[in-house]
């Protein structure tokens, strides 16, 4: 007889809500005023209304956000649960090294800060919130995020899923200032991103540990003249 494969189990509404949360603008990481180098895109005429935001915005969840960021937070969820902090700090150091740019580099270790002060203010006792706090030179992003989605106990993928979201989310929020979007286009563009998301994050986890890779010259290029743009909104 065919084997029968079983639906997944639903995420739990308690975890399910964790990730919601970890996901909202309103979760006071300051996710909100970067731009990720769209600003820079938009002063040098690279992107200048809705179709061109979305092509760059879609380009960026596959070409930099998938094979980078949720491809290492899949690795550092697994080290966190595993508990093996020394995986933990190579991977801290990996976010570090490879961004291309001190925007860049800032944004991480900012947004890393932030949430570990989010983790410490909800009063859990987990001892990894402490050895999250002590990398040095300070916590990143992505492996601040892991750890939080750790906590919710949900599974992996869904935990990345609400990562990608929370960043598509954020930068159709800048999309909107900058190039400047109404709120109808704003939202065709997160349902474009909405669509890829489910594709990159499946990518990220099967991304092996010598694959993953930082590399997006021209976001890097963009990056650094963003530090010296005359006139601007986001820092980054």
């Amino acid at each position: 007889m065919p084997r029968v494969r079983r639906a997944p189990s639903p995420t739990p509404a308690a975890a399910l809500l964790q990730l919601m949360w970890l996901a909202s603008p309103a979760l006071p990481v300051g996710g909100f005023s970067y731009s990720e180098g769209l600003e820079s895109a938009v002063d040098a005429g690279r992107v200048t209304g809705e179709a061109q935001a979305a092509a760059w915005l879609r380009d960026q969840l596959h070409l930099a956000l998938a094979r980078a960021d949720l491809a290492l937070a899949a690795k550092a969820f697994g080290a966190w649960q595993r508990h093996d902090l020394a995986d933990v700090v190579a991977l801290n150091d990996w976010v570090r090294q490879t961004r291309e740019g001190s925007e860049m580099r800032l944004q991480a270790e900012q947004m890393g800060r932030s949430l570990v002060e989010w983790l410490k203010n909800r009063g859990s006792a987990d001892p990894r919130i402490a050895q999250l706090a002590a990398l040095k030179p300070a916590p990143t992003w992505p492996v601040a995020f892991a750890l939080a989605a750790v906590q919710t106990g949900a599974p992996l993928r869904e935990a990345l899923l609400s990562f990608a979201f929370g960043w598509a989310e954020n930068m159709v929020q800048a999309a909107l200032k900058a190039v400047p979007l109404g709120q109808s286009a704003g939202q065709r563009v997160l349902a474009s991103l909405a669509d890829a998301i489910p594709d990159a994050v499946d990518r990220a986890i099967r991304t092996p540990h010598g694959e993953r890779q930082a590399f997006a010259p021209m976001l890097a290029i963009l990056s650094a003249r963003h530090e010296a743009q005359y006139s601007r909104l986001f820092r980054s």
